[in-house]
């Protein structure tokens, strides 16, 4: 089974080319959305394993939805969330934060944040997003983590079930 993607960003092209493009190399996206209220309605019916989320969502703040994404994954207690949407239940999924920008222009907000890591967006690829997730997890710093049989679907990894045999 592929790993599940939520993308969100403020820009309809760059979903639309982002979506193309992770498709091809083997990543399911699940759902986009454009909005903090829509990413999380998305994140919670979709459980995906991963979301991307742009640094700049319009008026609003990628920082914002990472932060909310990972109280939710920690707590699962209903929060209050952008625009009125309650969440809760929980949404396990590694965040990782993109943008046009270059990371140097936000680092100390990225370290600050509770994302996995960041992509400049021309960077954006299933490897990358693979040596990301997999860097989380061996490094084993606070927020998300993959569970143990998402972590089989990034792209050019067996599961783990397969490792076994």
């Amino acid at each position: 089974m592929p790993l599940r993607c939520l993308l969100v960003d403020d820009n309809d092209a760059f979903l639309e080319t982002a979506r193309a493009l992770l498709e091809r190399q083997g990543v399911q996206v699940a759902g986009v959305a454009s909005t903090i209220a829509g990413a999380l309605r998305q994140a919670r019916a979709l459980r995906p394993d991963v979301v991307l989320v742009d640094i700049g969502l319009g008026e609003e703040s990628g920082f914002e939805l990472a932060r909310l994404l990972a109280a939710d994954g920690q707590d699962g207690q209903r929060v209050q969330g952008g625009q009125g949407v309650q969440r809760g239940q929980g949404v396990r999924a590694d965040v990782i934060l993109i943008s046009a920008q270059a990371e140097r222009d936000y680092a100390d907000l990225i370290a600050e944040s509770p994302a996995a890591g960041f992509l400049h967006k021309p960077e954006l690829s299933a490897q990358r997003i693979s040596q990301l997730l997999n860097r989380q997890l061996r490094v084993g710093q606070p927020g998300f983590q993959l569970p143990g049989t998402a972590i089989g679907r990034l792209p050019g990894r067996r599961s783990q079930a397969n490792a076994r045999s």
